[in-house]
C-alpha cells in the first residue's frame, strides 16, 4: 500500500450512535489461508454501510459470519443488540440476507415464492397473503406475480429476492453484491429500493465491487484488503486519503488574478484561463486558510472549485488494484 495512504478508522472523538452491527477483532481462516485478520466494525442503526474489496478480500465471509452462516475463529460481534455467539437465534430473527446468488425458485410463481417465505416465517395464512401481496406491489411485481419466476428478468428476480428477504420484517439486511450482473436501469431501481428501506429505519449492510454504488448509497464505507480494514469513513473522507486533490480558483479580472498569484506563490498558474490551482485535501480547515489568505490580500475569486479523487482512486491506492478487473470497479 502506498505510504501516502494510511489506514484509518476516522471515528472521531465524540460519542458514537447505537450500533446495529458491531464487531471487534473478527477473525476467520480456512486451512492456512487467513481470510479475516481482526476486523473492527461499527454500523449505526438506520444507515447504509458498504464493504468494498477485490475478489477474495473476505467480503462474503464477513456477511456469512455476521448472519450466523459460519462461525468466526476469533473476535466478538453483536447484531441487533444480540451477541453473535451467545444468541444466534435472536440474531437470525432480526436480520434478512440476500446473497450473491438468487434464492428464487424459478419453477414456481413469484407469488408462490413469497408465500413459501411466509410459511417459513410461520405467518398465519391470511397474514402471509397480505404481506406477500403488499411486497409484490411495493417492488413492482404485482402484474408478474402469477408467472413462473423463471420467466423474470435478472432485475425482476433480484427485486423478488429482496422482497422475499423482507417477509420477516427484518431491521437489518445484508445485501451481498445485490446488483452484480444487472443492467444500469435495474441497478438504479435497486438503489431506489435500498434508499426506501433505509427511510423506513432499516439498516443495510452492502457488499459491492461497484464503487459508484457505494458512493451513491453508503453513509460509511470500509475497504477490505488482505483480511484487514485498510480504511473506513464517509466517501468524502476516503477520497481525501489519496493525493491529487486540488482547489481551482478562477478570476474574471486580470488584476485580481495577478494579485492572487502573487499572494499564492505555490499555486500553478493558467494565465490564459486566469485560473490558479493549489494542492488541497478539500478539508474545511484548508479551505478556510486559503480564503483567509485571499481576504488578507484583498482579493476575491469569482469561482472556487474543489476537486477530490474519486473512489476508484481510493480503491486502487488502498488495494494495489493490479488484479482488479476494470469493469468491476466502475
Amino acid at each position: 500500500m502506498p505510504s501516502t495512504v494510511m489506514p484509518t478508522s476516522m471515528q472521531g472523538d465524540g460519542p458514537r450512535p447505537p450500533a446495529a452491527v458491531s464487531a471487534t477483532g473478527l477473525r476467520k481462516s480456512y486451512g492456512d489461508k487467513t481470510v479475516l485478520d481482526g476486523i473492527d466494525l461499527h454500523i449505526p442503526a438506520g444507515s447504509v454501510f458498504a464493504l468494498l474489496g477485490p475478489n477474495g478480500a473476505g467480503k462474503t465471509t464477513t456477511v456469512k459470519i455476521l448472519s450466523t452462516l459460519v462461525t468466526a475463529d476469533g473476535g466478538q460481534a453483536r447484531v441487533a443488540g444480540h451477541d453473535l455467539a451467545g444468541d444466534p437465534q435472536a440474531v437470525r430473527a432480526a436480520i434478512g440476507v440476500t446473497g450473491q446468488f438468487s434464492a428464487v425458485d424459478g419453477l414456481i410463481t413469484g407469488e408462490e415464492n413469497m408465500l413459501l417465505m411466509a410459511d417459513l416465517h410461520h405467518l398465519p395464512k391470511r397474514q402471509g397473503r397480505q404481506v406477500a401481496a403488499e411486497l409484490l406491489r411495493r417492488f413492482g411485481l404485482a402484474e408478474a406475480a402469477k408467472r413462473p419466476a423463471s420467466t423474470y428478468s435478472g432485475g425482476m428476480k433480484r427485486r423478488l429476492d429482496i422482497a422475499m428477504t423482507l417477509v420477516g420484517d427484518p431491521r437489518i439486511i445484508f445485501l451481498d453484491e445485490p446488483t452484480t450482473g444487472l443492467d444500469p436501469r435495474s441497478r438504479h431501481t435497486m438503489w431506489g429500493i435500498v434508499r426506501e428501506l433505509v427511510s423506513d429505519g432499516v439498516t443495510v449492510f452492502l457488499t459491492t465491487q461497484y464503487l459508484e454504488e457505494a458512493d451513491e448509497l453508503a453513509d460509511r464505507i470500509a475497504v477490505l484488503h488482505d483480511g484487514r480494514i485498510a480504511a473506513q469513513g464517509t466517501a468524502d473522507e476516503l477520497k481525501r486519503l489519496v493525493p491529487g486533490g486540488h482547489v481551482r480558483l478562477r478570476f474574471l479580472d486580470p488584476a485580481a488574478y495577478r494579485s492572487a498569484a502573487s499572494s499564492l506563490p505555490d499555486a500553478t498558474r493558467d494565465d490564459e484561463a486566469l485560473a490558479l490551482r493549489l494542492p488541497s485535501d478539500g478539508s474545511q480547515r484548508e479551505l478556510r486558510s486559503l480564503l483567509d489568505g485571499l481576504d488578507a490580500a484583498g482579493v476575491e475569486a469569482d469561482e472556487l472549485t474543489v476537486h477530490t479523487p474519486d473512489l476508484d482512486d481510493v480503491f486502487f491506492a488502498l488495494t494495489g488494484g493490479t488484479d482488479q478487473p476494470k469493469e468491476a470497479v466502475r
